[in-house]
């Protein structure tokens, strides 16, 4: 079914990152990154900004200023934060653009796999099966 607005492509795929900051072992790490990181989706439109050096996760906008940006469609991020996207061959592929600072984008995915359960048990509390992979 995938996600039904811009407000559910920031609730979940932007929560996964307040979930990272709350984290005693990987929110100290991320916020270390120093990043600032746009992620821009498709189907639905939908931009999140992840501020690491202050810790926040906001609606962004397509002229927010970041030092590296990731694109794709919402049904991407969403496969990814449950385990199913490799980054590396996602970016070969073009299924994910990445523009700016990619070597910190690439130090962060072993952070982000420790986020995959969480994100998976978000969205079954949430009832929300329709977005399992």
């Amino acid at each position: 079914m995938g996600f039904k607005d811009a407000g559910e492509v920031r609730k979940y795929l932007g929560g996964v990152f307040e979930t990272a900051f709350a984290d005693p072992e990987i929110g100290p790490k991320l916020r270390a990154t120093g990043i600032v990181l746009k992620t821009v989706y498709s189907e639905p439109d939908a931009v999140v900004l992840i501020d690491a050096t202050r810790g926040t996760v906001s609606e962004g906008s397509p002229a927010d200023e970041a030092s590296a940006q990731m694109t794709m469609t919402a049904d991407t991020g969403n496969a990814y934060w449950q385990g199913k996207v490799n980054l590396p061959l996602a970016m070969a592929k073009s299924r994910i653009k990445v523009d700016g600072n990619v070597a910190s984008l690439l130090k962060l995915a072993p952070l982000g796999k420790k986020l995959y359960p969480a994100y998976v048990e978000t969205l079954k509390a949430d009832g929300r099966e329709d977005l399992l992979v």
